[in-house]
């Protein structure tokens, strides 16, 4: 399957079929990306996959060299960045390199931010490999890396030269991580798509278990498609693409006031949707049903309680450092109903932290 992300000359096209790896040297070759290949893993990934991918490359006639970094959220840095600038540097790469981010969110947001900004751009593509990377964070063209006051705050929108999603790539991936992930995936049927959402909520522990290889690649298909769709209309998030930040506000502050130790990022996500509900609820914009229906969905994917120790003032303090907010005040996404969502920037205060209260207190299952 292919799908295209209309930005005219900026467009690029997403591959999304099983076994879609052994494509890779075809497509790179396709593209006219075939000199100085330099591929950013993490080591994880790399002990999976990474001597898979090199000789999927040499068989195809190319040369690539591979660096890894540590797993896990503390390599979307500035110094890890700088880490890899020496080694591209000292691999004597160029303008003409392509860069080939192989890994999870992590590793896309840190290798597009490095391809972003070394010399000045070269290309790069993305080769999710967790649900969250292949449902969102590849596609886009949004990378960065988090500072110690608040995610996401250093990076620029550029582009890949195409994203290829390997859907097999998902049976090695943890448990957990398909439910953090999952959470991206629902996030879609909530903003966008009432029948997708319908679809998700009576087949959970089928997408988890990856027991329908059909319905799994028609699920990365429908996200990857409205995701294009909301780029393709709004690239560098003016107005309609921050309807795709539904959960994130919370999510995000919850990730960073425990330093990205606790939570998945789909996690902190799923509690930044309960509050964007509740929210949602108490603005007069959804009904009590709806609302708990939404509710009864997030709870099928069980994120990690909140700690104790966390209060409604440490999460608004937090919210403070959202790149989303201005002078006017915080942007939410909230739902008018079940696939409609919306950009509200006024917002009873007595409501924001009665919602975030809400999420403190969620019982734990």
């Amino acid at each position: 399957m292919k799908l295209v992300v209309d930005l005219q000359d900026k467009s690029y096209s997403i591959h999304i079929k099983p076994n879609a790896l052994q494509s890779l040297g075809e497509i790179l070759c396709e593209n006219n990306l075939t000199t100085e290949l330099f591929v950013i893993t993490d080591e994880n990934v790399k002990a999976l996959y990474g001597e898979k991918v090199l000789t999927i490359l040499r068989k195809a006639g190319l040369k690539p060299t591979m660096f890894s970094v540590p797993a896990g959220e503390s390599s979307k840095s500035l110094q890890m960045a700088d880490f890899l600038y020496s080694k591209l540097i000292e691999n004597r790469a160029t303008r003409k390199s392509t860069i080939l981010a192989l890994g999870g969110g992590v590793v896309g947001d840190l290798a597009g931010f490095v391809a972003a900004t070394f010399m000045r751009g070269v290309k790069f593509v993305q080769i999710p490999t967790t649900l969250l990377s292949q449902v969102d964070s590849s596609v886009g063209g949004k990378v960065g890396v988090n500072h110690r006051l608040g995610k996401n705050l250093i990076g620029a929108f550029y582009q890949p030269a195409f994203v290829l999603i390997d859907p097999d790539v998902l049976q090695t991936l943890p448990y957990r991580e398909r439910q953090a992930g999952m959470a991206e995936v629902i996030k879609y049927g909530f903003i966008r798509d009432a029948e997708f959402f319908e679809v998700l909520n009576n087949n959970i522990p089928a997408l988890l278990n990856l027991v329908d290889g059909e319905m799994i690649e028609s699920v990365l298909a429908r996200c990857c498609s409205i995701k294009a769709d909301v780029v393709g209309k709004d690239e560098r998030e003016t107005g309609l693409r921050a309807i795709l930040n539904f959960g994130h506000t919370i999510g995000h502050a919850l990730e960073a006031l425990t330093s990205y130790g606790i939570f998945l990022h789909g996690e902190a996500i799923l509690h930044g949707m309960r509050g964007a509900v509740h929210l949602s609820l108490l603005e007069n914009k959804m009904t009590r049903d709806e609302a708990a229906i939404s509710l009864g969905l997030i709870d099928k994917l069980n994120p990690p309680p909140i700690p104790k120790s966390i209060s409604v003032e440490d999460v608004l303090y937090a919210m403070t450092n959202d790149k989303k907010r201005t002078t006017e005040g915080q942007l939410w996404v909230l739902l008018r109903e079940i696939g409609d969502a919306e950009l509200v920037r006024h917002v009873n205060e007595v409501n924001v932290r009665e919602a975030i209260r809400y999420v403190l207190d969620y019982p734990v299952n």
